[in-house]
């Protein structure tokens, strides 16, 4: 399988510096949902250098701040699907940064532990919602813009 983390469109590269890559989900569970990813090929969190996993969570920092910019979310989901068993679809590490609002989905308690529990998420259940999820150009741009400052 062709990596798309490694192989990303450059559309969907907002930032890289070399040790990590922030990306545009192509599946965004939310409006702004963003990937965190090392640059160099990781499959395991235990496979990352010291370095990379400083990285992560500065590009998570990052990733937070140009969404609160451009955004404004009222709060996030942030996390990490860790193996086959846990979620993990792309065999490369990633890190989800997930802007939310007041009232973008009807059950928001729990987050990320619906997926533990096998609870359906109303966020995720159509493919109509991750087109309705995706970012306008203009939204794009200005973020585009927000990493470039």
């Amino acid at each position: 399988m062709e990596c798309p983390f490694c192989n990303a469109k450059r559309e969907a590269i907002l930032y890289d510096d070399g040790i990590i890559r922030i990306l545009i989900d192509s599946y965004p569970a939310n409006r702004g949902h963003l990937l965190v990813v090392p640059g160099r090929h990781v499959e395991s969190w235990e496979e990352l250098s010291g370095e990379e996993k400083a990285a992560l969570i500065r590009g998570m920092e990052l990733a937070m701040e140009k969404l609160r910019e451009v955004l404004k979310p009222d709060g996030f989901n942030v996390g990490m699907n860790l193996g086959r068993a846990a979620g993990q679809t792309v065999p490369h590490i990633h890190l989800h940064v997930i802007p939310r609002w007041m009232g973008d989905c009807a059950h928001p308690r729990g987050g990320v532990r619906k997926a533990v529990l096998d609870l359906e998420d109303e966020n995720l259940s159509m493919r109509e919602r991750w087109v309705k999820n995706r970012l306008r150009e203009e939204e794009v741009e200005r973020l585009r813009e927000a990493f470039r400052s």
